[in-house]
């Protein structure tokens, strides 16, 4: 199926919002069990008092499921958030575009050990870029030292600012287009010595599962190994600007800072982050698919054993894997995941190692709240 992107839709005004949101309100999922869950209730509350508009999160604990949400989902009518919302996962999508390269390896069609030239001949060259000494493992692992196209200034300036977002938001730049970009910048390090989050690294692995397996889109390889087989109806690799429903509005300062106009950034082009953060999912379905990879329902203990094998990262609480991260939290706890933020919302999902405790998270705002005390409170009681 080839995907194609929908930008027919015109930009939604940016509208400043500054009336303070009111005491928040925490409501919990009809029919789910209320008890257990008082610092965690908490936690919801306190990032939402903090200034982000609302939060959704579901936990689910051996065969039982708590969900919640606080704050709002549109700050025009005050509708609240839903326990179902669809949101952009961001670079959650990263553990997904794992999960399918090593699958791959685990039929034979390709090694961690082969070469990005192998797959992408000649793509990643320049300005001390080297395809031909990078591997597999170190694009999903981020010690490639490829250039993160995110942090290139004119892409910034046209995607990132306020006047650039919204003249941007729907435009359309084929993967070849934001790796050149990457390409036009110096590597961070020669390959394999250091660690440097890059969501480069992810537009490649989405294009060598594509000439691995011969698929027009890495998208579809997702939905049919992925998706499908789990059964998450709510998880999708879009290509259209909007966003499923049950959903909520994203709003953004599109500014380093958390004072000034608020947008509504609901609808974007998901395409210009591909396999570094394109998909759309629920809460309910990130829990399901992060105890489904722990419990090794998607790869063999071999695979799984390699996604497990960390390198430290930027952050001293926590080490990266192939494409999932090992938290540590306060109370000493380890827990698996990723997180993801792209314009107007921030997400989180972890699970414990045995996939029997996981707790997705959602705020519908991305200029201050932190997700990390909702997960300390879950799984430290704190």
């Amino acid at each position: 199926m080839k995907r194609r992107i929908r930008t027919t839709l015109t930009a939604a005004t940016a509208v400043a919002l500054t009336a303070a949101l009111a005491a928040p309100a925490l409501a919990a999922a009809p029919g789910e069990a209320p008890g257990g869950q008082d610092a965690t209730r908490q936690a919801v509350r306190a990032v939402v008092a903090g200034g982000v508009p609302g939060v959704t999160v579901t936990v689910r604990r051996g065969h039982g499921t708590w969900a919640a949400t606080a704050g709002v989902g549109n700050l025009e009518t005050g509708k609240p958030r839903s326990t179902a919302d669809h949101y952009r996962v961001a670079s959650i999508s990263k553990t997904f575009v794992a999960t399918v390269v090593l699958q791959l390896e685990a039929e034979g069609k390709l090694s961690l050990d082969d070469t990005v030239e192998k797959w992408l001949p000649g793509l990643v060259r320049g300005n001390g870029h080297d395809g031909r000494r990078i591997t597999l493992r170190q694009l999903l692992n981020h010690t490639s030292g490829i250039f993160d196209y995110l942090g290139d200034p004119g892409f910034q300036e046209t995607y990132m600012t306020a006047d650039g977002f919204m003249k941007h938001r729907f435009d359309q730049a084929s993967p070849e287009e934001l790796l050149a970009i990457a390409m036009a910048n110096k590597p961070y390090f020669t390959p394999g010595t250091s660690f440097r989050y890059s969501n480069t690294n992810y537009i490649l692995a989405a294009r060598v599962i594509e000439k691995a397996t011969g698929s027009d889109d890495y998208g579809d390889e997702i939905d049919r190994r992925i998706i499908g087989p789990l059964k998450l109806a709510s998880t999708s690799v879009p290509t259209r600007v909007t966003l499923p429903r049950p959903s909520s509005r994203a709003y953004s300062k599109l500014a380093q800072t958390a004072t000034g106009p608020t947008y509504d950034v609901t609808e974007l082009n998901p395409r210009l982050a591909y396999g570094s953060g394109q998909m759309v999912s629920s809460s309910a379905d990130l829990n399901r698919f992060y105890s489904a990879l722990l419990r090794g329902r998607l790869l063999p203990p071999e695979q799984l054993k390699e996604m497990k094998t960390t390198v430290p990262s930027s952050r001293d609480t926590s080490r990266y894997g192939l494409g999932l991260v090992d938290r540590k939290l306060s109370c000493g706890v380890h827990v698996w995941g990723h997180d993801g933020g792209i314009t107007g919302s921030r997400s989180d999902v972890v699970t414990t190692e045995d996939g029997r405790h996981s707790l997705a998270v959602n705020l519908n705002g991305d200029w201050s709240g932190s997700t990390g005390g909702i997960i300390e409170a879950e799984f430290c009681g704190k």
